[in-house]
């Protein structure tokens, strides 16, 4: 009778343990700073292909942490480039390919009347070690695979930093 006391007691505190780990859970977040440095690697590729465009990043949740506007940028660059963003990471998809999914008279197509959702080229997601940390979005470059190929640049820029932090 005395050992099975101590092996109860060893049980309901391991499963009291167990309940506790799965009420909550870590993520990792992008610092301002890595953020900082994916839109500003963005900006220069864009300008580099003399593109004038806006940059946005937001984080997993889809809150705007970046966004740098190129001074001859368009006014509309700014606000869609943070909408590509917001909905690559909402969905979870590039919106390459976001945008290919909702075509007319495809099922998904009634996504594209969500407020927000900006189903054209230029958001990509920013992953690294199986993580979601963010998306970048880009507006402004004369076509969609122009938009993309600016916004890996930017996540080029980082992923070795978001690697390390693993």
């Amino acid at each position: 009778m005395k050992k099975i006391i101590p092996v109860t007691l060893l049980a309901l505190i391991i499963s009291t343990s167990a309940q506790a780990a799965d009420a909550s859970y870590t993520i990792k977040l992008m610092t301002p700073e890595t953020a900082l440095k994916a839109a500003q690697a963005a900006l220069k590729k864009c300008r580099d292909g003399s593109y004038q465009v806006a940059v946005a990043i937001v984080d997993r949740a889809g809150q705007t942490q970046v966004v740098l506007r190129d001074r001859f940028a368009g006014a509309h660059t700014s606000g869609a480039a943070t909408d590509k963003a917001w909905s690559a990471v909402s969905f979870k998809s590039n919106t390459t390919q976001l945008a290919e999914s909702t075509q007319a008279g495809k099922p998904a197509s009634g996504m594209r009347q969500i407020p927000r959702v900006l189903a054209l080229g230029g958001g990509l997601m920013i992953e690294a070690g199986g993580n979601l940390y963010g998306a970048i979005g880009i507006s402004g470059a004369p076509n969609g695979e122009a938009d993309d190929a600016c916004a890996r640049a930017g996540i080029d820029a980082i992923a070795e930093d978001l690697e390390l932090s693993m």
